[in-house]
């Protein structure tokens, strides 16, 4: 039952994200006139993006406060750990994401649809993760998480206000509102209703994994940490089990619900896009252009691979899993993710 839930979610997902176009990358580009696909001062996919987060926000510590779910023991919700290797980690993934043209979910979509760059940077990717996983640049990673660690009486905002250190819980509505604000005051978004609802759905999805990891195929001797929506893990562990499936147990993320195969979300993202891409005649074979194009995708992955573990996630797992969380960890991976993405355009720009 959770394998199956795993799986539909992750349908879900793929369908939302190709028919929406969901992509922080895109956004940014917009933000900064790169792409000419939208008149200037108008970015409707980072709005989108900002939608998702609200209502992924909103839904998750709705769940949180009716008691459906504890955040608090959420995976990315850590009261210890190294500000300067999550921002690393983040900033190293954004520059990842800026050379690939995608960041892992966004591929996952796009080679659905018959991109074969998504491929050779999804490949890459995975050999990134299992480098700093668990292979020879593992030292590299427990170093810089060493560095300078930091450790909270409580891991997420949600925590202090329940023990009125910061405030009334109301509070934590006041992103949400913000988000909302960005997202709907300009008409781009609103007039774009393909990219309205995958954000919407989006959103919802995020809550949903929550709700999934805390209900379903749970043990009551040995709960497992929460998770939700995250893709640098899941791609890893998936190539790794299409190579060594035997005896290989697999999970959903870094370090997420132990027994469900990582392959189920990451198939599951597959499928969905396919059927979108199909359903949109949008389907089509692609590949690289130059050799250049091609290094480019391949270092991109390696960046976001490693990236990805030293942050404990990526765009959409820190960016909106991580965020609806209101965890303290998320913030400097995301900040890391935005500009590290940043710098790596202004340089694409000046070249």
């Amino acid at each position: 039952m959770l394998l199956w839930s795993i799986f539909l979610l992750g349908v879900a997902f793929g369908v939302a994200a190709r028919l929406g176009r969901f992509c922080l990358l895109r956004g940014l580009r917009q933000q900064l006139c790169l792409d000419g696909e939208v008149a200037p001062g108008q970015a409707p996919a980072l709005q989108a993006f900002a939608l998702a987060l609200a209502v992924a926000l909103l839904a998750s510590q709705g769940l949180h406060a009716l008691g459906l779910v504890d955040l608090g023991q959420a995976a990315l919700a850590r009261a210890r750990f190294s500000v300067l290797a999550v921002l690393t980690g983040g900033i190293l993934f954004g520059v990842g994401m800026v050379l690939a043209r995608a960041c892992g979910a966004r591929s996952l979509v796009l080679l659905a649809g018959g991109n074969l760059r998504a491929l050779v940077t999804l490949v890459f990717l995975a050999l990134g993760a299992q480098l700093a996983m668990t292979g020879v640049l593992t030292p590299w990673r427990q170093w810089l998480q060493a560095l300078a660690p930091v450790a909270l009486p409580h891991a997420t905002l949600a925590g202090y206000l329940q023990a009125g250190v910061l405030g009334p819980a109301p509070a934590t509505l006041v992103p949400a509102l913000l988000l909302l604000v960005y997202a709907l005051l300009r008409p781009a978004l609103r007039q774009s209703p393909p990219q309205l609802v995958g954000a919407l759905v989006i959103g919802l999805l995020v809550a949903a994994g929550w709700w999934i990891t805390a209900h379903i195929g749970v043990d009551e001797f040995e709960p497992a940490k929460l998770s939700s929506l995250s893709f640098v893990g899941p791609i890893a562990e998936s190539l790794l089990y299409l190579q060594l499936s035997v005896g290989r147990d697999m999970n959903i993320g870094l370090a997420l619900t132990a027994g469900v195969l990582a392959g189920a979300l990451v198939a599951g993202v597959l499928a969905g896009a396919l059927v979108a891409a199909l359903a949109g005649r949008t389907a089509r074979w692609e590949g690289f252009d130059s050799t250049e194009r091609l290094a480019a995708s391949a270092g991109g992955g390696l960046l976001m691979g490693f990236g990805g573990v030293l942050a404990a996630g990526c765009s959409i797992g820190q960016g909106l899993t991580g965020l609806s969380t209101l965890s303290f960890a998320s913030l400097p991976a995301v900040a890391g993710i935005v500009l590290g993405a940043l710098a790596a355009l202004a340089q694409q720009r000046q070249r």
